[in-house]
């Protein structure tokens, strides 16, 4: 089960989670198996705890494994996870890819 914002409970839905992943990794170089496995991954992970997850620790979850993924989908699914509302928001969220010691953000070191 899932335990939604509200405190709905709704039954978890590998498909779901699925379409919302593909909606990220639109055009990205993540294949259908590697979404589905990390499906199958979070789903094998709620049943193990007792079979109840929130929408807050399911989402966290796939942000962690797209982010070592495809960083390009990490951001698209963090914008609609987290509600992003404008473009500081996007680079607030690139930075913390970044860390600040990545030469890429930081050139002198």
């Amino acid at each position: 089960m899932v335990v939604k914002r509200s405190g709905d409970r709704e039954p978890f839905s590998r498909a779901k989670l699925v379409a919302g992943m593909q909606s990220a990794a639109k055009n990205r170089p993540i294949t259908v198996e590697q979404m589905e496995t990390l499906a199958s991954e979070l789903e094998e992970a709620i049943r193990s705890r007792g079979g109840e997850a929130t929408t807050s620790e399911i989402g966290q979850s796939v942000l962690e494994r797209l982010r070592e993924l495809d960083e390009v989908a990490y951001l698209r699914f963090a914008s609609v996870y987290k509600g992003f509302t404008d473009v500081g928001d996007f680079e607030r969220e690139a930075g913390l890819l970044s860390g600040p010691g990545d030469k890429a953000t930081n050139p002198q070191g």
